[in-house]
């Protein structure tokens, strides 16, 4: 997929370059002793979260005997699940009652919502050892929540910041300068996409494996910023050794 249109820059910090003394504005010393850098980051993050559907039915002459056929398999489902950590609010249960043909038809799905892969891939080997073929998994439903999202966000603009200083601080040493405070850090550019789906695998999505399924659903962030530095004057010999 690939990535959306950039949206609107943002200034983060601007500092004026004027000062204020005695009610009157002064010229800042030094004028246009700057640095003006830019620098990039990309961060990625894989799913947080996975939803997984597991479907169950019966078809009897008798209604009760359709509903406890269901039923029972509900409890150990979500028994199972609460067993393994899985808290209550995490799992929705729907049912559906009709008839079909002069026969009761239960179905039921049951969604369970699993921040432990490793747990998940346990609770779904168990049901399927335990109930077979009389249930019905779907494959896993990666995806991030939105507080996921918005740490990588901000994790990929810090780190651009930082990649912007450290880019402006090599340029000063360069010219035997010593970097200031920030004067101007403005984001130009943050871009945001989902994961790389191969399109030259051989097997249908249906059949991907885990793994595969996590790399496509991994979140990827890229954010370009611009900055403007003070350049206090030589650099001190001290530092130049550090």
């Amino acid at each position: 997929m690939a990535p959306p249109a950039p949206s609107p820059s943002r200034v983060f910090a601007e500092l004026d370059l004027a000062r204020v003394s005695e009610g009157r504005v002064e010229p800042a010393a030094l004028p246009g002793r700057e640095v003006h850098v830019s620098g990039s980051a990309e961060l990625s993050a894989r799913p947080d979260r996975a939803r997984v559907s597991v479907r169950l039915g019966s078809r009897k002459e008798a209604a009760v005997a359709a509903r406890s056929s269901v039923s029972r398999r509900l409890q150990y489902i979500t028994h199972s699940a609460r067993l393994r950590g899985v808290p209550e609010e995490d799992m929705t249960v729907t049912e559906d009652f009709s008839i079909v043909e002069n026969t009761y038809q239960m179905e039921a799905e049951v969604c369970i919502i699993f921040s432990d892969f490793g747990k998940m891939q346990h609770v779904c080997n168990l049901l399927i050892e335990k109930l077979g073929t009389s249930v019905t998994i779907n494959p896993p439903h990666f995806y991030h929540t939105p507080e996921a999202i918005d740490t990588l966000r901000r994790q990929v603009c810090v780190t651009a910041v930082g990649n912007t200083r450290r880019k402006a601080q090599e340029v000063c040493r360069l010219f035997g300068q010593a970097l200031g405070k920030p004067l101007l850090i403005k984001e130009e550019e943050i871009k945001e996409w989902g994961g790389h789906i191969d399109s030259h695998l051989s097997h249908s999505a249906d059949s991907q494996t885990l793994q595969e399924r996590i790399q496509n659903a991994t979140a990827y962030v890229s954010c370009r910023v611009y900055a403007v530095f003070e350049i206090k004057g030589k650099e001190n010999r001290r530092n130049k050794l550090l």
